[in-house]
């Protein structure tokens, strides 16, 4: 299923060294890893790896204790919070996180927010670079709820669709930001297998169409394998493998992880 890749090309992504410590616990411990342009990379582990704590640290939520992020060839960490969006990251959530009174075209709407340039001034005048703004985010919108098949649920309340087409409409919010790179934490939750099949075509094709790299936290097995060009592997805060889906597959340490046996 995967499109053609370049693991060669230069990383979009570097992780090097980085640790997180919540008191005595090691939630990270000195992981280092890069995701060339283009691809997409899962990052796998039991339940308490660290693979939330990574993205968590990817998205500004929590501080690394030592380490560095590189993102498109700067310090991600001196970037502050609020602009993570702004400078080409975007994230869907394990727990989704939409405005269920608003509609999906809304919802679309306000992810494309992030690159929008009119200010809180601006727009309290209502100035005419706000409503050139609005006309472009709507049609942004237009165009996602096209390519992700939401036509039909376009002007409808968020809370009132079925669990998988939230979650297509929340991919879709993510999209608007126009991400360089766009972080997937368990798309595949709360999905039939029907559902997932859907997921995996969706994900390879967004993929190609907007020119993305794609991080994926997914517990879901054969979706990983899937899609994935290249798999980073955590156990208890440590990365323990990391290679293609197959050779990851065979790799003792990783099974020793998810089996309980020993390596």
């Amino acid at each position: 299923m995967n499109a053609p890749a370049n693991p060669q090309a230069a990383p979009l992504l570097s992780v090097d060294d980085l640790s997180v410590r919540f008191g005595g616990i090691i939630a990270l411990d000195a992981v280092s890893f890069d995701v060339p342009a283009g691809l997409i990379c899962g990052l796998i582990g039991p339940n308490g790896a660290g693979k939330t704590t990574l993205f968590n640290c990817l998205s500004r939520l929590y501080r690394a204790d030592a380490g560095a992020i590189r993102f498109d060839g700067k310090s991600l960490f001196e970037a502050p919070a609020h602009a993570i969006a702004a400078i080409g990251i975007g994230r869907t959530f394990q727990n989704l996180a939409l405005f269920d009174t608003m509609t999906v075209r809304e919802n679309i709407m306000v992810g494309g927010h992030s690159r929008s340039r009119g200010g809180f001034l601006a727009n309290a005048l209502r100035l005419p670079l706000v409503a050139r703004e609005e006309r472009r985010l709507a049609a942004q919108a237009a165009n996602l709820i096209e390519s992700l098949g939401l036509a039909a649920h376009a002007d409808v309340p968020a809370g009132a669709l079925t669990f998988a087409t939230r979650k297509r409409v929340e991919l879709a919010r993510a999209l608007a930001g126009e991400p360089k790179l766009l972080l997937l934490d368990e798309p595949a939750g709360g999905l039939n297998h029907e559902e997932v099949d859907r997921l995996c075509t969706l994900i390879v094709s967004i993929r190609g169409r907007f020119g993305l790299t794609i991080l994926l936290v997914e517990h879901h097995m054969n979706m990983v394998t899937r899609v994935s060009d290249k798999v980073v592997v955590l156990n208890f805060g440590r990365k323990i493998a990391e290679g293609t889906p197959a050779a990851v597959q065979r790799d003792p340490d990783v099974i020793a992880a998810y089996l309980g046996s020993p390596s």
